[in-house]
Order: structure tokens, then sequence, then C-alpha cells
């Protein structure tokens, strides 16, 4: 190894490529050893040990190492999402943010991670460094009353106190983001004309007999502050669609998890992974629609773009004319959906070409039940074969899958079979199956 132990400029000197063979072109060190391709070897060398430290802190402290890589990449909210559904496959649940124990970022908890303060729209960093030293010097905060009373409010806004409690920051004090929401105006109120009390040393008859008024709950008078008549809470779609607006992604829930273990059995493909796949396969996705954009074209004819989003990532769509006039119906901002079609690439851009579309409470499969015996006959797997080819439609325009499952003397598995093998009419299908003496049945995805 060598160590350099001075540095003298010699002004502009020509460089060479040091990756070439020739002698001519490497360090010649003062003992007359020829120093080869160092600057190549020493930065490989550099990324295969920053390789080795990423993967086994990801190894052995996924927690930690998964809240630093969000941490660090907080400002681009594509990468965000997709470190978020890694998290969800790793088994660690990303918390949306808790006034009384989130930090600035992504604080690694023992299996879980919390969202951090600064993610918060609307919350500027003044306001999370008032709610931060409140929280220190006096504790967690007990109430939306108490919170209100112990913040400057010229720092912490109205206006960052909604998007707390319409992110869920707030849950912990009343679980209905909707009262909490009726309530703030009235508690501001309430809390500014304490504030103004304790500016001209006038106080409350609380504070003049020290705290809490010799109660013995420490309530220190916030049970006095006024409320709002009871009201209902967001709608769930609702409540989801605030939090997202806030923190730009779905926290506390997702309108597309509750289908994720279904959905994998059709094995469509992940947003985040669009620029992967091939231009020529048809291709399946279950999305969630954000936004939509209608064209008219020269012609006269609708078409539209689509803003997508999965649990993995987002991406754009063009849904084409004859396809529009097809499926136009189910194009809907929030509307959950299947969607057929195709990657498209143009100047370095990755597009989906939407070809049809279903939505997810009508997306159906059909379900062939096998014994383990039966699936390993290569007579059956033929005879199979050919009642499901005959099913395909006269273009081979079936898009609906087909699973297999094989039952043993203990584990059943499912088996999803080729696109080759997508049927037209699941009821058809099913039919023709049974007749054919297999046990089959037609099934919805969303109820599996």
């Amino acid at each position: 190894m060598v160590k350099i132990v001075s540095r003298k400029s010699l002004g502009v000197q020509p460089v060479f490529d040091i990756g070439v063979a020739s002698i001519d072109h490497n360090f010649v060190l003062a003992n007359g050893l020829i120093a080869s391709n160092c600057f190549n070897k020493s930065h490989s060398t550099a990324y295969g040990y920053v390789t080795y430290q990423t993967a086994y802190l990801k190894a052995n402290y996924p927690v930690e190492y998964m809240a630093a890589l969000l941490t660090a990449n907080s400002g681009d909210q594509d990468k965000v999402q997709r470190y978020i559904a890694t998290c969800i496959n790793m088994g660690i649940t990303v918390e949306p943010p808790d006034i009384n124990r989130s930090g600035v970022d992504f604080t690694p908890l023992q299996d879980s991670i919390l969202f951090g303060l600064s993610a918060v729209r609307n919350v500027g960093e003044g306001a999370i460094e008032n709610i931060l030293i409140a929280r220190e010097e006096g504790g967690k905060f007990k109430s939306l009353a108490d919170l209100c009373d112990r913040i400057d409010p010229r720092t912490v806004n109205r206006r960052a106190l909604e998007a707390l409690v319409q992110c869920g920051a707030m849950d912990v004090f009343e679980p209905n983001r909707n009262q909490l929401i009726h309530d703030l105006e009235l508690v501001l109120e309430w809390a500014q004309s304490r504030a103004r009390d304790r500016a001209v040393g006038q106080g409350n008859l609380f504070d003049m007999l020290g705290g809490d008024g010799g109660l013995s709950n420490g309530s220190n008078g916030f049970e006095s502050a006024p409320k709002a008549t009871p009201v209902a809470d967001f709608p769930p779609q609702e409540k989801l669609k605030l939090e997202k607006d806030l923190l730009g992604f779905y926290i506390s829930d997702h309108p597309l998890k509750s289908i994720q273990q279904a959905a994998k059995v059709l094995a469509p493909i992940n947003l985040g992974d669009l620029a992967d796949q091939s231009d020529s396969t048809l291709l399946s996705a279950i999305v969630m629609i954000n936004g939509m954009k209608p064209i008219i074209t020269k012609k006269g004819d609708r078409m539209a773009i689509l803003q997508l989003e999965d649990l993995t990532g987002q991406a754009e769509a063009v849904v084409f004319p004859k396809s529009y006039e097809r499926i136009h119906q189910h194009l809907q901002v929030d509307q959950r959906l299947m969607l057929w079609g195709k990657v498209d690439r143009r100047d370095d851009r990755v597009q989906f070409i939407v070809e049809d579309a279903e939505p997810i409470e009508a997306v159906r499969m059909v379900m062939v039940e096998l014994e383990a015996h039966t699936a390993r006959d290569i007579t059956k797997q033929h005879f199979l074969r050919t009642v499901l080819l005959e099913q395909r439609g006269e273009d081979e325009s079936g898009k609906i899958p087909v699973v297999a499952v094989v039952s043993g003397r203990d584990r059943r598995e499912m088996v999803r079979l080729g696109p080759q093998f997508r049927v037209q009419d699941d009821k058809t299908a099913v039919n023709a199956l049974v007749q054919a003496g297999f046990q089959a049945r037609a099934s919805l995805l969303a109820a599996n």
C-alpha cells in the first residue's frame, strides 16, 4: 500500500487514461514499481465496500436502515412511495405522524417507522421547532387544548394545526378527525384568550393556584376548554384522501392494500417495475387513478392521459380513442381498476398504453381444483389444456385468468396458468371444465 506523504502543484498537466495497459500511462512509484489501473481498482473497491456495508445494515438493522433511506429521499415522493412499499414487503409498518412521538424526520421504532413532522405539508420548520420545544419542556400533550395553550399561535398557525389533524398526527387526542377540526376554532380562541391574560399579568384562577389549581387530576383547567357540537368522522375514503394530500402518500391505509394478497394470484406488474417490462408483452396491473386529462384529437375522437398509482409507485398511462370508447365509463379519479396493456418507451419516458380496463370489484377468475396425482398426469394435463384453449375466443382475446388449486395430503398450492390459457367468458369456461370432469368455479378477485 502506498502512502502519500506530500503534494506539490505542477500546474496544468496532460491527463491520461489510466485504464489502458500501456506502461507509459500508468503511475511509476519511487521504488520503480508500476501502479497499474489504480483508479479503477480503488474505485471498484470503494463501491464494493459501500455495497457490503449497505447490505449488512439492511440485513441486520432493517428498521433503522429503511428509516434512514426514507429520510435521505424524503424530497422525492416517487422514491419514498417505493421505499414504503419495500417496508410493507419486509413486514415493517410505516406509521402516520404522531404529535407526541414524531421528530423532524423518519424515526425507527422497534418494528415500525414513524413518519416525521417535516413530511406534513403546510407545517413549516418554525412550527415544528416550536412544537418540539414545547413537548420537551412540558412533556407530552394531553389534549388539543393542552397543545394550543403551550405553543406559539403566531408560529404554529391554524393552517398547520389543521394539517396535523387531517394527516392523523392528533389521533392520540381524538380519533374523530372531523370533530377535532370543528373543535379547533373554539379551542384556538380559548387558548389565545389565556395567552393574552398571561401577557398582561392577569392569569386565570388555575394559574394563580399553582398549575393544577389544587385539582388532583392535573387538568390545568383544560377541561374548561370549549368543544363543538359532536359530529361524525370523515368517511374512510375522504380521510385517506386528506391524508394523501398532506403527506403525499396513503399511510394509515391504502385503497389497494385490502386486495394486495389476492392480487398476487394474478401476478399483475407493479408500477414501480414498469420500466423493466418488455414492450411487446400484454401486461396487467392493479391501479388507482389519481388524475385524468381528457383529450380531443384532430379528428374529433376522445382519448385520455391518466395518472396511475399502486402500492409501489406512480406512472402515466395513455388511453387511445378505440380503447377509450370501450372503457371510458370506468375511467374516473379514485377508481380502482385492473388494467391490461403494453409498455411504450419514447424520449426516455415510460408509459402504459391501456387497452382494456375493469373495476376491481368486477375482476373474475376461473378456479380449477386438481388433486396432486391428477396434476402430474400428462394425459389429464393435455386434456385440461385442450379444454382451456377452446375457451380463448375466436380472436384469442380472453383476459380472464385461470388458477389451478393443487391439493396434496396436507397442503394446497395455487398455480396461475400462463396468459395463453386466459378465457373469454368465465361461466362458459366453468361449464366446459365441469362437463370435461374437472371441478371448477368462477370467483371474484375481491372475494378471495
